[in-house]
């Protein structure tokens, strides 16, 4: 019997979507479930997107160019430059999400056994980027105690070997919402110059800013410009998730004439979904406003609930728009699923990320799970109260 590959079965399950066939028995059963699960925003994708594809006379759905759209890119780096970073079109490659920019970054700079060192808890992606890349990911520790803080450099340096590639932090932070500081950055800047590595940062949360703190980019830090890699997307952005459409940025030539030999080896990034993210790009200030103060009304009111219930510890993020959320029980998988399975709050439940998936270390956040404030004030706050009578009645 034909049998699959190592790596196949070594592909680790995402704990953001393995529990959606518990999730569809409990809506068939009639369940009502608050998704907590996923970073899918509700708020309305813009419309100038929307239409840009509605209105459209394409008569042929033709190829762009592998490494997107010219007019598209250079729109792109116009957008850069309004954020203080300066880059040129040619720095940039369009691809299918930010999930395949990272893939065409990792086969651009590792080989199989190569190592990447990442503050974990991490993006859980990345264990499966890795492990599809043949790739070793090296994990350093933020604690929740420190909210997440970057640990000490020298906690980087101890894990630098010959096979160290690259530094990757997700900034701001998924899961944990951490906004790195411009000191941070500097420091890992210093880090990777000394050691010939190249700096990776996940950038798709970069608007997702909150008490009156700004993101620095790894692309404003000068003398970077050979190390530096950035991840986008405009999925969380201008909530197109569904696009697909993301895209790596850096300065590095041969890093990106690399990588656009991966970019044409899949022809080109979808044409519609570029389209409408060309026009995303026209998004009044306006509509980010009053998205970041929606966003940091329902982080207040997610984070400020789950302190009143006993024997549950939560960070408080910075940016982006989830929170890691440490439990009294031992394995947060069970009690996600069991959640799902055989609880409810007349006829409601929630779904949650168990956060083990979101670490590469064994055993490490077995009692900890994600949760995404997408959701609108009042779902949050009947989120969090069936949370709490779920973990007075849940035996391990």
């Amino acid at each position: 019997m034909p049998i699959v590959s190592k790596k196949g079965s070594l592909m680790p399950q995402s704990p953001i979507r393995k529990l959606v066939p518990y999730a569809e028995k409990a809506q068939k059963a009639g369940k009502i479930i608050y998704h907590l699960n996923i970073g899918q925003p509700d708020i309305k994708t813009p419309k100038i997107a929307l239409d840009a594809v509605k209105n459209n006379t394409l008569e042929i759905l033709a190829y762009s160019r592998s490494e997107g759209s010219e007019v598209y890119r250079q729109k792109i780096a116009d957008y850069y430059a309004k954020n203080d970073i300066h880059v040129k079109h040619d720095d940039i490659i369009v691809t299918t999400g930010g999930s395949e920019a990272l893939l065409f970054a990792f086969g651009s700079i590792m080989d199989v056994d190569d190592e990447v060192i990442i503050p974990e808890p991490f993006y859980a992606n990345y264990n499966g980027f890795s492990t599809s890349s043949g790739v070793t990911i090296v994990p350093v520790v933020s604690k929740i105690d420190d909210n997440f803080a970057l640990p000490p450099i020298e906690e980087f340096e101890k894990l630098i070997t010959p096979k160290t590639k690259a530094i990757l932090i997700c900034n701001p932070g998924n899961p944990t919402g951490y906004l790195y500081s411009k000191e941070e950055i500097k420091k890992l800047a210093a880090i990777v110059k000394k050691h010939d590595l190249f700096l990776i940062a996940d950038e798709v949360y970069r608007e997702f800013t909150y008490d009156g703190l700004e993101h620095y980019s790894i692309l404003q830090e000068e003398g970077l410009e050979e190390n530096a890699i950035v991840i986008d997307s405009v999925s969380k952005r201008y909530s197109m998730c569904g696009a697909r459409i993301g895209c790596l940025v850096s300065k590095n030539k041969t890093l990106i004439q690399t990588a656009l030999k991966f970019a044409q080896a899949r022809l080109s990034p979808p044409t519609f979904a570029q389209i409408a993210s060309e026009a995303a790009l026209e998004t009044p200030q306006s509509y980010f406003d009053a998205v970041i103060t929606e966003y940091v009304d329902r982080r207040n009111t997610l984070v400020s609930e789950l302190q009143k219930i006993e024997g549950v510890k939560v960070g408080t993020p910075k940016g982006a728009f989830y929170c890691i959320a440490e439990l009294p029980v031992k394995n947060t998988d069970r009690f996600a699923q069991w959640l799902l399975e055989d609880f409810d709050v007349n006829g409601e439940t929630i779904m949650v990320a168990p956060a083990a998936g979101f670490y590469s270390t064994p055993g490490v956040g077995l009692n900890q799970v994600r949760i995404a404030y997408v959701l609108n004030k009042e779902s949050l706050i009947k989120s969090v109260q069936i949370l709490k009578e779920a973990l007075k009645v849940y035996k391990d």
